[in-house]
């Protein structure tokens, strides 16, 4: 799996590539973790080159939002995948998470507060 990371002031994008499973959801943690301990409140999640996605990785977002949400801060997920996008539902997970079209969108989201 690889991450890259785009800042935009107060926010950042992070785009995973690849599987988000067991053996990689750590590294989208420890990624994140370092970017929430660096003041980064506000993060976008850019999933359309996720190919693949476990349990583990959804726990990884449901501990990335709970731990925005510590910081007074907000996760929003951009460009899911139609896979992806059927995982989270039939687990009952696609409305706990807010989503966007695209990641402009998703940005704007936090940038205006509106969701």
């Amino acid at each position: 799996m690889e991450i890259q990371q785009h800042d935009h002031g107060d926010l950042t994008v992070l785009t995973v590539r690849g599987i988000l499973a067991l053996d990689t959801a750590h590294t989208l943690r420890a990624t994140a973790l370092a970017k929430l301990q660096d003041q980064t409140t506000y993060l976008v999640l850019d999933c359309h080159a996720i190919e693949f996605i476990d349990s583990s990785g959804l726990e990884a977002l449901l501990w990335l939002q709970d731990r925005c949400a510590e910081l007074l801060g907000q996760l929003r997920l951009a460009c899911c995948p139609d896979h992806i996008r059927k995982v989270l539902e039939v687990t009952r997970l696609w409305s706990r998470f807010e989503t966007h079209p695209d990641v402009d969108t998703a940005i704007a989201s936090l940038e205006t507060g509106t969701a």
